[in-house]
C-alpha cells in the first residue's frame, strides 16, 4: 500500500533558477577611514548592497540614491581609431610576455568606454574558451574587417603574433590618420561657406527689412545696388521655405543615392579624382593606402594574389579598386607587380619605380612602406597648405559678403547725408 501511494504521489515539480537581477548605476556619497567626505557612482541591482559593498572597502554611507538615466550620458560607439588603439595596447602586452586572456582583462579594466568595454570582454571570453583570436574577431565584423581578421589568422599561424599586431596597429593608426586629414581638407572650407550663407540669409530676412521700412520716409530714389540687396530679400522673404525644404531634400536624395546606388558612388568617385585641389590630395591619399596596405598584408606572409584581394576592398575609391583587380589578373598570368602597377595608367612613377626596386631587392614591403609615408606625408603638407590658403580667401569672401550687404544698406544714407 505504501508503495503504491507512493506510485500515485506526482513529483514535486522542478525549482526554478532565479532571474539574475539588473544592475543600474547608483551615485553614493559618504566618509572614508580618515573621516574625508568622498561621492562617486557603484552599479548594483539595490541600494542594501549598494552599502554592503561600500562598507567592505572601509567607507561610511551617508546617502544612496538611484542615478536617473533620462539625462544620462549616451556610450560612445566603438569607431576605428578605439579599435587602433586596442590593437597597440594588445600587441604591446603580449610583446612584454603577458598572456592574451589577461591582456584582454588589464585592457578591458582601463577601457573608458563601455562599448569598447563590453566588446573586449565578448573577445576574451571567446578566446577564453579555445577560439582563436581570428574566430573570435569574425564575431565582430563591424569593428574587426576580413583584411584585420586575415592578417590576425597569419599571425597565428606562423606565431609572429605580437609582430602582426604591432603591424596591424601601425596600419590602422595611419590609415584613420590620413583619413582625419582628407576629413579636414574636405569640411573645412564646406562647414565656412556654411556659416557665411547662414549669416547672408539672417541679414536678408532680418535686418534688410528694417532699413526698407527706413528707406520708404527718404522720398528719393534709392542706388541701384540698394534696390538689388532688397529685391534680393523681398524674393527670400517669399520663397525661404521652399528653398529650405529644396536643401533638405537634395540632402535625403543625395544620402539615399549614395546608400543604395552604387553607380552613383563610382561617378562621385571618379569625380573626385578630377576635382581641383582636393582631386590631388584624395589621389595621394589612395596611393599611400594602397601601398600601406599591400605592404602590410604582404609582410604577414600573405601571397602577392591574394594580399591584392585585401588591397582592392581597400581601396576606398573605385578607379583604384578596378586598377588594383587588373593588377591581380596580370600578376595571376605572370607578371610583376611593377609592371602590372605601370600598364593601368593610375599610379605614380615613383610607386611603380619602388616596387620595381623591392621586387629585385627582396624587400617589397619595405619599399611599400617608404611608398606609403612619402604620400602620406604629402598629403599632410597639401592639407596644411590648402588650410593656410584657405583662411584668407574665406576671410575674403565673407568680408565681400557681409560687407556688400552693409555698404548697400548705408548708401543710401550717405548720400542723404552728402545732399545735407
Amino acid at each position: 500500500m505504501a508503495q503504491q501511494a507512493a506510485l500515485k504521489r506526482k513529483p514535486a515539480p522542478a525549482a526554478r533558477k532565479p532571474k539574475a537581477e539588473k544592475t543600474v548605476p547608483f551615485k553614493w556619497e559618504g566618509k572614508d577611514r580618515k573621516g574625508t567626505k568622498i561621492s562617486g557612482e557603484i552599479q548594483g541591482t539595490n541600494s542594501a548592497l549598494v552599502k554592503a559593498q561600500l562598507r567592505k572597502q572601509g567607507i561610511l554611507v551617508t546617502k544612496v540614491s538611484r542615478s536617473s538615466t533620462l539625462f544620462a550620458k549616451r556610450a560612445k560607439p566603438v569607431k576605428p581609431l578605439d579599435v587602433a588603439f586596442f590593437t597597440r595596447q594588445l600587441a604591446t602586452m603580449m610583446a612584454s610576455g603577458v598572456p592574451i586572456v589577461q591582456a584582454f582583462e588589464i585592457i578591458s579594466e582601463g577601457a573608458e568606454n563601455p562599448n569598447l568595454r563590453k566588446l573586449v570582454d565578448e573577445i576574451r571570453t571567446d578566446v577564453a574558451g579555445g577560439n582563436t583570436l581570428a574566430d573570435s574577431l569574425r564575431k565582430h565584423p563591424k569593428h574587426f574587417d576580413e583584411l584585420f581578421c586575415n592578417l590576425v589568422e597569419s599571425g597565428e599561424q606562423s606565431g609572429r603574433l605580437e609582430s602582426l599586431l604591432d603591424r596591424i596597429a601601425t596600419y590602422k593608426e595611419k590609415t584613420e590618420a590620413l583619413k582625419a586629414k582628407i576629413k579636414k581638407a574636405m569640411t573645412y572650407p564646406i562647414a565656412v561657406v556654411v556659416v557665411a550663407v547662414i549669416v547672408t540669409a539672417i541679414l536678408l530676412l532680418k535686418v534688410v527689412p528694417q532699413f526698407k521700412t527706413v528707406f520708404s520716409s527718404f522720398g528719393a530714389d534709392l542706388p541701384g545696388f540698394t534696390l538689388m540687396v532688397i529685391a534680393l530679400s523681398e524674393w527670400l522673404q517669399s520663397w525661404w521655405f521652399i528653398i529650405l525644404i529644396s536643401f533638405i531634400v537634395i540632402g535625403y536624395s543625395y544620402r539615399h543615392a549614395h546608400l543604395r546606388s552604387k553607380k552613383f558612388r563610382d561617378s562621385q568617385d571618379r569625380m573626385l579624382l578630377k576635382a581641383p585641389i582636393v582631386g590631388d590630395i584624395v589621389y595621394k591619399a589612395a596611393v599611400a593606402r594602397y601601398a600601406r596596405t599591400l605592404s602590410t598584408t604582404f609582410a604577414a606572409g600573405v601571397p602577392l594574389v591574394s594580399a591584392l584581394d585585401s588591397v582592392a576592398g581597400a581601396a576606398g575609391n573605385v578607379v583604384f579598386y578596378n586598377a588594383v583587380l587588373k593588377i591581380k589578373d596580370d600578376v595571376s598570368a605572370g607578371s610583376q607587380l611593377n609592371f602590372s602597377m605601370r600598364t593601368t595608367n593610375v599610379f605614380p612613377s615613383l610607386a611603380v619605380q619602388m616596387a620595381g626596386i623591392g621586387e629585385e631587392s627582396g624587400n617589397l614591403d619595405g619599399m611599400l612602406e617608404k611608398v606609403a609615408d612619402y604620400y602620406e606625408a604629402e598629403v599632410d603638407n597639401a592639407v596644411d597648405n590648402l588650410t593656410t590658403l584657405m583662411e584668407p580667401m574665406i576671410m575674403a569672401v565673407l568680408g565681400v559678403l557681409i560687407g556688400g550687404l552693409i555698404i548697400a544698406m548705408y548708401l543710401p544714407i550717405f548720400q542723404l547725408g552728402a545732399v545735407v
